[in-house]
């Protein structure tokens, strides 16, 4: 463990409002303390490290100028949020950080009152706080009474339609509201300095404002044509001096750029705005991604998401020597495929290496794209590549795929366009917990016509679906796979074409017929060979599809087997829905057969490790054997069903 910082002045915080006492040279030395406590604790635990070093200060001059819990803080993906968290409440805690029973590596609503609003996926801070600050207006839940609204944006989630949607409605409705833009990688930001910190507090300050206002009075006077153009030469002069111009047209009342690091140039602008009634207002700070600590500051990812690591050297824990991560399979996977088809190309929203599709670029950059973060853009964008004869693969992860259904459907499903969906973190993710599961793609892709629906059981199988994707020209296809490193199987020199709809036998028997879909197929062999140590013989299918099925290797495995058991990593209405239609519209059940699905429950799972979560959802070898011997009214005793029982409860 490395030894814990000083800390004196940060261990007189307990809550935001012990800040109000400090004096601006203390503010500043909290900050530093609060950025070594940050990256102390993130070196024990792992997590989301560079983003909450660029908004130290701006944490601190949030607390210190805002009354939180009253004045709502919402963080938009707060991935950014382990200073925050430190401040309110929470530092007696912050070394549990995504673990079980641990705090969220998010804000979490059930967790702290100064978490107002919950977060993983991004830009949905504007929206949210846009809610509180209409409901604040209209007079709702007076009992928790709001004060201020403030959505703390990166410039990353600005490149996501809904941030716009969400500023286009706040100008319409002007109400008061506060969006600060955290500019942190140099993106929109012009230079900053003296100049511009005080022309920030200039515009910002209530003496021009009451002048502004004044004058916006007298001009109401004149012609609507006369008092317009005023308007407009107004903002645009303010927007020359500070490159505000695309906010003032959006309806936003823009300060800034100003420091995000310097207390003295932020304290000052966010007292004025705070004291002042103009809104919507939008506060331009730039910030540095992993400021303050040199070996996240010198990473090309800034230390965005790390392992534990030595704070003296900024050397990250390396776990042991092992298979591929399955990302990685794919990417160079199809990166060879791309070198004799001209026509893959590959399309990402804002997770190039999450996904693999960076090794893809290194081999193919003209092929490559990388939308932001734009899920729904890039569902169509691929859709369109497809109706003109490309081959595009569109690699996201299944969480975030949810935030494009609607494209999925009406722009490719409909059309049956051949667009090839490589779905990443499919089932459990660990410490990232419920808001990055892979839950539901099975689910939400296979009740659309047209679509092919596959799940890879290991690597060799990822790889034979990407190229079976490649080769698939007849509609939608998606493939999904989970997060992490395969399972130690070797890569085919010769890549198969699988037969759309057919699945594989494992392992024969006669007794009990386990279909398995997806990464659970090892937990399934251990079953089997569980089941067979009590005399009772197993087959294991590894099902492939969820859509289209094997119907006649279903068919076959009811007609000669007492109990049929399926699995997935996915939740209610998947592979077992489908099993269960196509054997009881076929007659298959009549005779008595047993059929049982053992999928997610209908719970959402808290951070752990993986495995964990599997058992505690009950998709274990263990439970498998437990349903088999349920099933077949043997005595079970002694088998672990996992605890999905006490999940429920």
């Amino acid at each position: 463990m490395s030894k814990r910082p000083s800390t004196p002045l940060l261990d007189r915080v307990s809550v935001p409002a012990d800040l109000k006492v400090f004096g601006d040279s203390d503010l500043r030395r909290l900050a530093d303390e609060l950025r070594a406590e940050t990256i102390s604790a993130v070196s024990e635990t792992g997590g989301h490290l560079g983003a909450g070093l660029g908004v130290v200060e701006l944490t601190v001059a949030l607390h210190a100028v805002f009354d939180a819990p009253k004045d709502r803080i919402i963080w938009d993906v707060s991935h950014q949020c382990y200073p925050h968290k430190i401040l309110t409440g929470r530092r007696d805690r912050i070394r549990t950080l995504r673990q079980k029973d641990g705090l969220s590596g998010f804000t979490k609503r059930s967790e702290s009152a100064y978490d107002p609003f919950g977060a993983a996926h991004s830009s949905t801070s504007i929206s949210a706080a846009l809610g509180f600050a209409v409901a604040r207006d209209l007079g709702g839940s007076p009992e928790h009474g709001i004060g201020d609204c403030i959505a703390v944006i990166g410039d990353g989630a600005m490149s996501a339609g809904m941030a716009y949607e969400a500023m286009n409605n706040a100008a319409q409705a002007g109400n008061r509201l506060v969006v600060i833009l955290n500019d942190n990688d140099m993106s929109i930001a012009p230079p900053v300095g003296g100049l511009s910190a005080y022309l920030a507090r200039m515009v910002s300050s209530s003496e021009y404002l009451g002048i502004r206002s004044l004058a916006s009075r007298a001009i109401k006077k004149m012609s609507r044509r006369l008092h317009e153009g005023v308007r407009k030469a107004e903002e645009y002069s303010r927007g020359m001096v500070t490159g505000g111009t695309l906010f003032e047209e959006l309806g936003f009342y823009y300060v800034g750029p100003i420091d995000g690091h310097n207390l003295d140039h932020l304290i000052p602008v966010l007292e004025n705005v705070r004291d002042t009634s103009e809104g919507p207002v939008l506060i331009h700070v730039v910030t540095e991604k992993g400021k303050g600590y040199a070996p996240a500051e010198n990473s090309a990812d800034k230390y965005h998401g790390v392992p534990k690591f030595n704070v003296i050297t900024g050397e990250k824990a390396k776990g042991a020597a092992g298979p591929p991560a399955y990302q990685n399979v794919f990417g160079d996977t199809l990166a060879d495929l791309a070198h004799t088809d001209k026509r893959i190309c590959a399309i990402t929203a804002a997770m190039p290496s999450g996904t693999g599709v960076d090794r893809f670029a290194k081999a193919h950059p003209d092929r490559s794209f990388d939308v932001g973060i734009a899920e729904q853009h890039g569902v169509t964008f691929a859709a369109g590549l497809a109706a003109q004869g490309m081959r595009p693969f569109a690699a996201i992860y299944s969480t975030f795929l949810q935030r494009a259904y609607d494209q999925v459907v009406h722009d490719v499903a409909i059309q049956n366009l051949p667009v090839r969906f490589a779905i990443d973190r499919a089932g459990l993710v660990g410490a990232d917990g419920s808001t990055h599961a892979g839950s539901f793609d099975i689910t939400y892709l296979a009740t659309l016509p047209n679509f092919v629906v596959m799940a890879a059981s290991d690597e060799a199988e990822l790889a034979n679906m990407t190229y079976t994707a490649a080769e698939y020209d007849d509609g939608p296809i998606a493939f999904r796979y989970p997060r992490g490193a395969g399972t130690g199987v070797p890569i085919p020199e010769t890549l198969e074409k699988l037969e759309i709809g057919k699945g594989r036998l494992v392992r024969e028997g006669s007794k009990v017929a386990i279909l398995s879909l997806g990464a659970r197929l090892e937990e399934a062999k251990k079953a089997a060979d569980q089941l067979e140590a009590k005399g009772l013989s197993t087959t294991v299918a590894d099902m492939r599809f969820a859509k289209p099925l094997d119907e006649d290797l279903i068919a076959r495995l009811m007609k000669t087997h007492e109990v049929v058991i399926t699995i997935e990593e996915g939740a209610i209405g998947g592979l077992g829905a489908h099993v269960l239609t196509y054997a009881t519209d076929e007659g298959l059940t009549d005779a008595g057969l047993k059929v049982r699905t053992m999928r997610l429950p209908d719970i959402f799972i808290d951070q752990d490790s993986p495995d964990k979560q599997y058992k505690l959802a009950g998709l274990d070898a263990d439970a498998i054997v437990a349903k088999a011997l349920s099933a077949l009214n043997h005595n079970s005793a002694g088998v672990d069903a996992g605890g999905v029982e006490e999940a429920r409860a």
